[in-house]
């Protein structure tokens, strides 16, 4: 009997292990494979031309006194018809330089809307929607330089009908080669990769914050704690109009160097779109939203589950280890990889190169700011408002 047990058991133990591993490797690789051959063969066209539509920029700020300048600079600069486009900052109460330095700006036709209170990057850009006068919305972050015909190239796909939203494309710049940095435009590439597939097949699930554009009659107006560009492509969806990707449309900005920062990051944006998951959970249903539903399920929230997974492959591998062998090798080489993330940690803090440790250093970091992220989720932990990270 006591023999059986310990067959079941093993038996268990592998089933979970494999099921687990199978997620975690359609999560990163076969969801981009099957949405990559679903784009060769169901490619959905955009009518592209080049028009050029009244257009309001709108530039989320808080506290952002050492950039706000340069990004104002940068957007006069741009080349879009000037008498065609306005530039509004939306200050969330900021308590330094920031205003004064928009005022500066005043005379070349920068509005200034200040919050009477802190409500959060999406209340901000909510407020500044309101006094807008352009057809087509274009919203921005004040440490975000556009590259000159970043406008033109994303208002051109509104030429088509269907397109409710365009997002552009971030480049993540990092002049110290810091290992968080290379890990974060590493995951940045892959996700872009995903974007193109996503676009040519109907639509994303969401867009880059700092670049994206949406049609005035098509933006809503989302609550204060929604992660406004994650939300926003949902809306679209709902709307039955698509949100799309143009590549040409380029934004550039530094990378986190520190690992404190990237994982505050990512534990801020994972538990938004945790919260924007729940309230919208009625998109994950795949008999009435179809390829949208299966998009949302497998690029956001299987991802977000993949810590979870890893921990029961964890369990089950060193619970079956001593009778399983190939499940003893497997457990040896979970040991290695996350020994070889904390060396990579030890490694960063002491400011030395991590090499070829920064792949699962930076696997790791993601992964536990997930579960950070659903700890806060659990605790009912919101964040409404919103600190820039700077060096």
């Amino acid at each position: 009997m006591f023999a059986q047990s310990q067959t079941t058991e093993a038996l268990i133990a592998q089933v979970v292990f494999l099921a687990a591993m199978a997620m975690i490797a359609f999560s990163y690789v076969g969801y981009r494979a099957l949405l990559f051959a679903l784009s060769l063969t169901f490619r959905r066209p955009v009518r592209r031309d080049d028009i050029t539509p009244g257009v309001s920029v709108i530039i989320a700020a808080y506290n952002e006194e050492r950039d706000i300048g340069a990004k104002l600079k940068n957007t006069l600069w741009l080349d879009y018809p000037r008498d065609r486009m306005e530039i509004i900052v939306a200050s969330d109460c900021s308590t330094d330089q920031t205003d004064e330095i928009v005022r500066g700006f005043e005379a070349q036709g920068v509005i200034l809307r200040q919050q009477p209170e802190r409500f959060g990057k999406t209340g901000a850009q909510n407020r500044a929607v309101k006094i807008s006068s352009g057809e087509i919305l274009v919203f921005s972050d004040a440490t975000t330089m556009y590259k000159r015909d970043a406008i033109r190239m994303i208002v051109r796909n509104f030429a088509d009908p269907e397109v409710g939203c365009v997002a552009g494309q971030l480049i993540y710049a990092d002049a110290s080669s810091s290992a968080v940095g290379k890990g974060c435009r590493s995951y940045w590439g892959y996700e872009k990769f995903l974007k193109r597939c996503e676009s040519r097949v109907g639509s994303l699930v969401g867009v880059s914050g700092c670049l994206y554009a949406v049609r005035r009659i098509c933006h809503a107006r989302l609550a204060n704690d929604m992660i406004h560009d994650f939300v926003i492509a949902t809306e679209i969806h709902l709307q039955g109009l698509r949100t799309i990707y143009e590549p040409e449309a380029i934004a550039v900005e530094d990378a986190n160097r520190r690992a404190r920062d990237e994982f505050r990051m990512r534990v801020r944006v994972i538990r938004q779109t945790l919260s924007a998951l729940h309230r919208y959970r009625h998109t994950l249903n795949p008999f009435r939203h179809k390829m949208f539903a299966f998009q949302m399920i497998a690029h956001k929230a299987l991802r977000y589950a993949v810590p979870f997974l890893l921990i029961a492959a964890f369990i089950a591998s060193g619970w079956a280890s001593g009778s399983v062998i190939w499940l003893r090798y497997a457990f040896i080489g979970q040991l290695a990889l996350y020994g070889a993330a904390i060396a990579g940690l030890v490694r960063e803090r002491r400011k030395l190169k991590l090499g070829p440790l920064a792949i699962p250093y930076y696997f790791a970091l993601a992964n536990a700011a997930s579960l950070v992220a659903f700890w806060k989720a659990l605790r009912g932990d919101t964040y409404v408002t919103w600190e820039p990270i700077r060096e």
